[in-house]
């Protein structure tokens, strides 16, 4: 029986040639799971292990410093959402409808400038509008004054200002590809029939536009949410979002189970609006 197991040919298929052996498609699964569970997954199980001490939610939620938190965070991520939409809305109808030297050079700038840090966009800000930046000092080299009036940057204004900056090109990008497959003979239409350019836009273009929008809008208030860097590079006094708070709880107090509750609760609504994000994205064609 042994011999015979030991002479039996191999399978063929129908071609005469020898089968092989193929690999399991969850074997090749394997490797990336581990590592996404070794690097992701292992961390973040730690994060809710060590918020899930005895009392700590009830103390951090119950907190006025995690409410306040909360209300600054929402805030400013709404309010730099709609700076956003209206600003990349703007913009992006000038780059694709109005006719001007260096168009293609702008809208190649603006997937370059989505690559940058968001520290640098509030760096450059801070040249220019900051206590000591260009703003003020040519206002006190012009009027003779001790100092510039130039101090919004510490102020959440000056966070939503720099947030408005930095996130609009994600606004315009979606707006920008969704504008390049309009139909131009609608606009052309509209426009022999003697209507107004703000009509057209109202009318024709806002409709087609609103899918992309609504896609860019979403993306930009989870990112907002979460947005670490310009908050801390503005100095603004007073301003503290949630990833700011877990910034203050874990390095400044060294309290890791309160600064856990805060993470854990800024990922439950990170990874909600980002299931909103990638249904409206989806939909939009983004």
């Amino acid at each position: 029986m042994a011999s015979a197991r030991a002479a039996a040919p191999p399978l063929v298929t129908a071609a005469g040639r020898p089968r092989r052996r193929t690999v399991p498609t969850w074997v090749w699964a394997l490797p990336p799971v581990a590592v996404l569970g070794l690097v992701f997954l292992y961390p973040l199980g730690l994060v809710v292990q060590e918020s899930l001490a005895p009392g700590a939610y009830a103390d951090v939620l119950a907190s006025a410093s995690f409410r306040d938190a909360l209300v600054t965070t929402v805030w400013l991520a709404v309010g730099a959402t709609v700076g956003c939409l209206v600003l990349g809305f703007v913009l992006a109808l000038i780059v694709a409808f109005v006719p001007f030297p260096g168009a293609k050079a702008v809208s190649r700038f603006i997937d370059v400038f989505l690559s940058f840090p968001s520290f640098l966009i509030t760096l450059a800000l801070l040249f220019v509008y900051g206590t000591v930046g260009m703003a003020n000092g040519l206002w006190t080299g012009a009027t003779g004054a001790a100092e510039g009036p130039f101090r919004f940057l510490t102020t959440p204004w000056g966070v939503l200002l720099a947030e408005i900056t930095y996130f609009t090109p994600f606004v315009m990008r979606p707006l920008l590809a969704a504008f390049s497959q309009l139909d131009t003979t609608q606009l052309e239409a509209a426009s022999s029939l003697g209507a107004r350019p703000a009509r057209i836009v109202r009318k024709v273009i806002l409709p087609e536009a609103l899918p992309a929008l609504a896609a860019g809008g979403s993306l930009v208030l989870v990112m907002c949410l979460n947005e670490f860097g310009i908050v801390l590079f503005t100095g603004a006094k007073g301003v503290t979002t949630l990833p700011m708070l877990v910034y203050s709880k874990a390095i400044l107090e060294s309290d890791y189970a309160a600064a856990c509750v805060v993470a854990v609760v800024n990922v439950v609504i990170s990874v909600g609006l980002y299931a909103v994000y990638r249904v409206v994205s989806r939909r939009a064609g983004a």
